[in-house]
């Protein structure tokens, strides 16, 4: 126990002791890693731009990473559908012009027809009234005279019959003799009398309907005339010009659809032509899209297969010539982007082949963040002859962004950041320490660079 008393002043010293720092001056630089992908300045987009059409089923499809000819179907798809409807369509616009041109003769019809249908209907309806009026304030009352009239002749008739019967009687009378020339007379004046006294009962019969029925139905014959006539000026006046204007809108529709059809069909036309997709010079067929340094796929590879149905309006695949010139893509932080300048010279690794160093120069670098917080950056490379590089192969990319020869340089821990600032914790000669305000240079994850403050030589207690 004693032993172990005389041991732990000696432990606390070494543990003291552990964390001291001498200061010398030594090179110090700041070197970034980060990963990169191989892919080339020129490419071709294959997507299916189709303004109507949006069901596409492959029939052939180029292996990825095929190399092609120009000319070359990349993709082949199924058109019997297409090619169905582009003839329906035609059959349709067809009948579209037949029933335009039908259309439009019909318009001409009426717009003959209906002044002249309206005008009759006018006619009608003026003379029905005229009709009318005349009945009820000349005619009637002259009928009712007429038949007045008709009725005092037969009465008049009649008794002229009666009177000369009764004076043939007389007179045949007063000669005690009747012969049979007289008897023949007087049975004709009497026939006379019976034929007049059953015309006037006729005429009587007549003269009663007349009053009773005959007029007063034409009366309600010509009033309903004249009404339904007034009516049908006033249906006409509103249906027939309507007639027209309707005819009009229905040219006017008819001639919009064909239109529509029309784009429809140039709309399918143009579709037609993306159902074999060709290379447009010799290179290489990539599945997915490659666009601003990143090569994707994602779900939709799943559909360049036979029988598979990529979707419209999306990249499928990328075509790359064979002279592309291929560049290292690259997405920095925010950290490496801020201190890296255009022909900073580095390296790149591909990965696999550690063994071939292959020279990068930054060409370009955004000033502003992506979405997701990087900043593009490509690199020119002198690509080896071997391995050869193809698009899309990962690489690793080490540059150096500042060295210096002989610097003062401390771990990132060993420095505290209080009211004065930047601090350091010094060791003293007589065994001391203190917090000694420094100024701080460049920095890398591990180490900080200290221009101000501390000496060479001087010990630092580093936690």
């Amino acid at each position: 126990m004693a032993r172990l008393h005389h041991l732990i002043p000696a432990l606390i010293a070494a543990s003291a002791h552990a964390g001291e720092l001498t200061l010398e001056m030594k090179p110090f630089f700041i070197t970034h890693s980060f990963a990169a992908t191989a892919l080339p300045e020129e490419t071709t987009s294959i997507q299916l731009d189709a303004d109507a059409w949006s069901d596409f089923k492959i029939i052939e499809i180029v292996d990825h990473g095929g190399s092609v000819k120009k000319n070359q179907p990349l993709i082949v798809f199924d058109a019997g559908e297409i090619d169905k409807k582009i003839a329906d369509t035609r059959h349709s616009i067809a009948g579209q012009e037949l029933s335009i041109a039908q259309a439009g003769l019909e318009l001409l019809t009426l717009e003959k027809t209906v002044p002249e249908q309206l005008t009759r209907l006018r006619r009608n309806a003026e003379t029905a009234a005229e009709e009318l009026k005349y009945f009820v304030e000349t005619k009637r009352k002259t009928l009712e005279e007429s038949a007045a009239q008709s009725l005092k002749r037969q009465e008049q008739l009649l008794y002229s019959y009666q009177e000369e019967l009764k004076q043939l009687l007389q007179m045949y009378e007063a000669d005690d003799l009747t012969e049979n020339t007289e008897e023949i007379i007087l049975q004709k004046q009497r026939d006379a009398v019976e034929s007049a006294e059953f015309a006037l009962r006729m005429e009587t019969l007549d003269h009663r309907r007349t009053l009773e029925v005959s007029l007063p139905r034409q009366h309600i014959s010509l009033t309903e005339r004249r009404d339904d006539t007034a009516l049908q000026l006033d249906k006409g006046q509103q249906d027939l010009p309507r007639s027209i204007e309707l005819k009009r809108i229905e040219l006017t529709g008819l001639k919009t659809a064909l239109e529509r059809n029309r784009e429809s069909l140039s709309k399918l036309e143009k579709d037609r032509s993306l159902f074999e997709l060709k290379a447009p010079g010799d290179g290489v067929f990539y599945y997915g899209s490659i666009d601003s340094g990143k090569w994707t796929t994602g779900e939709l590879i799943k559909t360049l297969v036979p029988q598979g149905k990529p979707p419209v309006h999306k990249t499928l695949a990328t075509f790359i010539p064979n002279k592309a010139n291929l560049i290292a893509y690259a997405f920095l932080d925010q950290a490496s982007a801020r201190v890296l300048v255009a022909e900073t010279q580095g390296i790149a690794i591909l990965e696999g082949r550690e063994d071939v160093p292959i020279p990068v120069t930054l060409k370009s670098l955004a000033t502003t963040p992506n979405p997701d917080q990087t900043y593009t950056a490509t690199f020119s490379a002198e690509w080896p002859e071997s391995p050869a590089m193809v698009a899309g192969q990962s690489l690793r990319i080490q540059i150096t962004s500042y060295s210096s020869e002989k610097s003062l340089s401390l771990p990132n821990k060993a420095f505290k950041f209080g009211p004065k600032g930047w601090t350091v914790e010094v060791k003293l000669a007589d065994g001391k320490t203190e917090q000694r305000v420094v100024t701080r240079g460049r920095s890398s994850e591990e180490s900080t660079e200290i221009t101000a403050g501390l000496e060479a030589g001087q010990v630092v207690i580093v936690p």
